[in-house]
């Protein structure tokens, strides 16, 4: 069955089937709208929280919630085909244990989605998958791992999560782990780069098919992956330090450059730290204003109306970046490595409230395309930066998988 995504514009329905426009052909067809585009084309996003967002605040994602930047009518009306869901382990396990059923218990929680809405969402471990469900109107949920820590010290942990559907791995969060240095760990690097048990992680998960995300490591642990690996690599909800000078979370020059070298594909970070080093200075004192004025008020820190305060007067004074500066990002990397090479991974639910002006939630990609149609990109090349980019990496990861089943 092929699914039939309709498009309003001026009042009239257009069929987009199988991802094909029916007035594809019509010789007087206007220019395309990036709402066109966002039905047209599949829609992958390399990361999204919403598993640890309803781990800790449930709501059913299959109707409009009231919370959150995901759900079912607005990834509808986005176009949003297959978001990474975040399978995210916050670096505490990795001092108190229960990493990997903290991990179990979130894979439960997708897989329970997929089971209890089958008319609207499904799991997806491949391209394959995705494509699939996407002629059939589904919205397809990948998961990946954020922070390996479930893995322990035991590699037969990763095809353990494998075959529960897990497709990548970001190595550390936000503090050095037993597999890699995080660049948001201040204190000294505990392996200057990857350990010698990250680097057999890196080569079992080439071995099993999985993709290797680079977001979150020190640039050392970056080059010992790129060392390591036979297989292209992902950052999957990264920006570029181009625009946020000193920050290492974001990917600069040299890195973009050898992830390009390696075929791998940089998916942009919607949050506004990411984006702009302006909004990453003025969330720290918009911050430090706002615990001071709490403390003026005398206000309990945690009560109702200091939560209430805190979210007001961060919306008022915090220096919101925009979807032009989303672009800016996408336009540095095609400037410097090419087409090929980027892709979309918004950490939507992960960014709290920095999201950019005109890039809220899942609803507004159509903006994100608008801005590069405007901007002179391709259909093509919006079809890369969608969907064609990662499809590629995870394809050959697969492939290259393949090749070492064999020769073992």
């Amino acid at each position: 069955m092929y699914f039939v995504k309709e498009i309003l514009l001026t009042g009239i329905a257009i069929a987009v089937v199988g991802g094909c426009s029916s007035k594809a052909n019509e010789p007087d067809q206007l220019p395309p709208t990036g709402e066109e585009l966002a039905m047209k084309f599949i829609i992958v996003d390399g990361h999204i929280d919403v598993p640890y967002r309803l781990e800790n605040n449930w709501e059913d994602i299959s109707q409009k919630t009231n919370s959150g930047d995901f759900d079912y009518p607005r990834a509808r009306k986005g176009g949003l085909d297959a978001p990474f869901m975040s399978i995210y382990i916050p670096a505490r396990y990795q001092q108190t244990g229960g990493a990997k059923a903290v991990a179990d218990s979130l894979i439960n929680l997708v897989t329970g989605i997929a089971d209890d809405h089958p008319d609207k969402f499904a799991l997806a471990t491949s391209p394959e998958d995705i494509r699939r469900q996407f002629k059939e109107g589904l919205i397809s949920l990948p998961m990946g791992m954020e922070n390996g820590a479930p893995i322990g010290t035991d590699l037969s942990n990763l095809e353990y999560f494998y075959d529960r559907g897990i497709r990548y791995i970001t190595l550390t969060h936000s503090e050095d782990n037993q597999i890699s240095d995080s660049s948001y760990d201040m204190s000294e690097d505990t392996h200057e780069g990857l350990s010698d048990f990250g680097r057999k992680v890196v080569k079992e998960m080439n071995r099993l098919g999985m993709m290797v995300d680079v977001s979150h490591i020190t640039d050392e642990a970056f080059f010992d992956v790129i060392g390591t690996t036979q297989a292209p690599v992902v950052a999957t909800h990264t920006s570029c330090r181009h625009f946020t000078p000193g920050f290492e979370r974001n990917m600069g020059d040299s890195l973009i450059r050898r992830l390009a070298e390696n075929d791998g594909v940089i998916m942009i970070n919607f949050g506004s730290t990411f984006l702009d080093s302006a909004s990453a200075n003025s969330a720290e004192r918009v911050r430090d204003q706002i615990d001071k004025k709490i403390a003026e008020r005398d206000l309990e820190p945690g009560s109702e109306e200091a939560r209430t305060f805190r979210a007001s007067y961060f919306e008022e004074h915090f220096a919101f970046s925009t979807v032009e500066k989303v672009a800016d990002h996408i336009d540095h990397v095609v400037d410097l490595v090419g087409i090929d090479h980027v892709g979309l991974g918004s950490d939507y639910d992960g960014v709290g409230n920095t999201l950019p002006v005109g890039l809220k939630d899942v609803s507004t990609y159509p903006n994100l395309l608008s801005e590069l149609l405007d901007r002179g990109y391709t259909e093509d090349e919006i079809q890369k930066i969608c969907s064609g980019n990662i499809f590629r990496v995870w394809n050959r990861v697969e492939e290259i998988a393949q090749e070492l089943q064999k020769d073992r």
